[in-house]
């Protein structure tokens, strides 16, 4: 049985919810104003509170800040029947759980107090406390985990780092490879110089090669002044190349000499500039398939992986995800203004359970949202997105399903869905898959997907693409 308190100066209203509450075997007490409700709210500590807003004396809103002081752990539905989105975002803002207009929908209440109710249940099983566990660094840097893979992880970077070689970090999008990256140069011999990061992807080939290298004036159209490269930037410190497997021939080249020469040529320069900084490169496509296929050079990529870490999918550390849940609360929390400091059990399981293709970044965004609309301090899985909280039967029915498909299959259909879900906006849909455009645009050729008419152009690829 739980103790729901009604303020509402509705005598016909309050009367009508307490008999409609009480048959479905709760503990009723109303209160006409107010002050009057304060004064029940100390005396019984309800499980929850159904606030009106408009009331004689103060209103619910006035009062709602003293409410949350009195009885914090109540859950509290605002009513009006005067409904405006300034009041809505206010009672929110507040602490409200919910807030439902008049005339009440009584099948909508009883959903929405089995939903409190339910979380008030949860909060009191909730297993996974915050602060963070050892290793979530105050910079906002999340690396933690004890599974045996980041164990090997954790040890290949203390070995690498002093030594200054060249390092290629493996992995799929979202496992954290430029946390390695600056891992490798906090705890390297020279912490204190610069770390310079590079996608290689997010640059057309034109650009890429005066952002790395630098250029003179007069380069090329539009060089009017002389430009640094991000190689003369991280002089006595550290570059980071991430996805160098979308880069050029030329620019592969070019790199290919910084590597062997350490020094390089800005784009209409005569001279060559020397270089001392360490090089790590990143990838999460499989570089030794990109040199069968003629699309990256061999003596580079044997230049790159002189010491090689590979990063596991977050599918593939399940027992890692409550010590990652746990560090990233903390962060979101701080940064966010928030107080979300447990998780119910049930979800935790959903979290475990589920494959993240995104890995991590998918789960800190998952997070971020979860704790962006969260009213309480605990995470349930009635706040989690659909897809993360599956029935064990309909989970097995999709195995099935999937078992009788290829991975080709499997993959050109999630590419549709998303290129079909984000109306073809290539740059929405890389977001989404967690790829690279150059990489979109392989997928688009390699499994012949046509998009629809008026679709947006993609100005890196013809309008028409054969298969």
């Amino acid at each position: 049985m739980s103790a729901i308190l009604i303020v509402d100066d509705d005598l016909a209203s309050c009367r009508t919810l307490q008999l409609h509450l009480r048959g479905r075997g709760h503990a009723v007490e109303v209160a006409h104003s107010a002050e009057e409700g304060l004064a029940a709210a100390v005396a019984r500590c309800p499980d929850l509170l159904i606030l009106d807003i408009r009331m004689p004396g103060r209103s619910g809103l006035q009062a709602l800040p003293e409410f949350k002081r009195c009885c914090p752990a109540a859950h509290v539905f605002v009513i009006t029947a005067f409904h405006d989105m300034d009041s809505t975002i206010q009672a929110m803002q507040g602490g409200a759980t919910d807030y439902i207009q008049k005339p009440i929908d009584i099948d909508e209440l009883d959903a929405a107090v089995a939903r409190a109710l339910r979380h008030r249940e949860a909060e009191e099983g909730s297993v996974l406390e915050v602060p963070a566990p050892p290793g979530a660094r105050p910079g906002g840097e999340i690396m933690v985990g004890h599974s045996r893979a980041m164990k090997e992880v954790f040890k290949t970077i203390g070995l690498a780092a002093q030594t200054g070689v060249t390092v290629l970090i493996t992995g799929e999008s979202g496992t954290g490879k430029e946390l390695v990256a600056r891992a490798i140069h906090r705890v390297g011999s020279n912490p204190t110089g610069p770390f310079v990061a590079v996608n290689c992807a997010a640059l057309v080939d034109t650009l890429i090669e005066s952002d790395m290298f630098g250029h003179e004036r007069g380069a090329f159209t539009g060089a009017t002044e002389r430009h640094v490269g991000k190689f003369a930037m991280a002089n006595n410190g550290t570059i980071f190349l991430d996805e160098v497997s979308e880069l050029s021939p030329a620019v592969q080249a070019k790199l290919l000499r910084v590597l062997q020469e350490r020094e390089f040529v800005p784009v209409g320069g005569k001279t060559s500039q020397t270089t001392n900084a360490r090089v790590i490169a990143a990838t999460n496509v499989e570089l030794r398939e990109r040199v069968a296929q003629g699309a990256f050079r061999e003596d580079l990529y044997y230049r790159l992986q002189v010491v090689t870490i590979h990063l596991p999918p977050l599918r593939e550390r399940r027992e890692d995800i409550p010590d990652l849940v746990q560090a990233l609360l903390a962060r979101i929390n701080r940064e966010m203004r928030h107080g979300v400091a447990r998780m119910h059990r049930e979800a935790l399981h959903c979290f475990q359970a589920y494959d993240w293709p995104g890995n991590v970044r998918e789960l800190e965004n998952v997070l971020m949202k979860t704790v962006a609309l969260s009213s309480s301090g605990v995470i349930t899985c009635e706040m989690l997105p659909p897809h993360l909280c599956v029935h064990p039967e309909r989970a097995k029915g999709e195995m099935e399903h999937v078992a009788q498909h290829s991975l080709r299959d499997i993959e050109k259909a999630h590419v549709l869905r998303v290129l079909d879900a984000t109306g073809w906006h290539r740059g929405q849909a890389c977001e989404v898959l967690g790829i690279s455009r150059p990489r979109l645009r392989r997928m688009i050729r390699q499994y012949g997907l046509v998009a629809p008419a008026g679709a947006p152009r993609d100005d890196g690829e013809p309008q028409q693409e054969s298969t």
